[in-house]
């Protein structure tokens, strides 16, 4: 069993940055491949990008690569999610999720956390 919680989200304005954590309960957390998803209102859950259980591997969504990074500290059980050159579209709220296996189908994740709202807005 995994408990995950977001924090970090907020309003910032168009071009600035955001880092979002995710902390993670229980000993396994460094088996899991970790993801992280957004969901705008009206809209879809959609993939933002993945990272492996040990980190060597990521990645991102077109509509975030160059400007989005996940890492993770497996010492800390946290990842996180930077983000630059943020754009109104970004607007969501930012959930984190664990996986046995690194995919980008949310359907395959079995944790979640309750997430954390960022708005991209002047």
């Amino acid at each position: 069993q995994v408990q995950l919680v977001e924090s970090g989200g907020g309003l910032v304005q168009p071009g600035g940055s955001l880092r979002l954590s995710c902390a993670a309960s229980g000993r396994t957390f460094s088996s899991y491949s970790m993801a992280w998803f957004r969901q705008a209102p009206g809209k879809e859950r959609e993939f933002v990008g993945h990272i492996s259980w040990g980190g060597g591997t990521s990645a991102y969504a077109d509509s975030v690569k160059g400007r989005f990074a996940i890492a993770r500290d497996n010492a800390k059980n946290t990842v996180y999610l930077q983000m630059n050159s943020l754009k109104p579209e970004d607007t969501a709220r930012y959930y984190c999720a664990a996986a046995v296996f690194l995919t980008t189908d949310s359907s395959q994740y079995a944790y979640w956390g309750q997430g954390t709202q960022v708005t991209v807005s002047s």
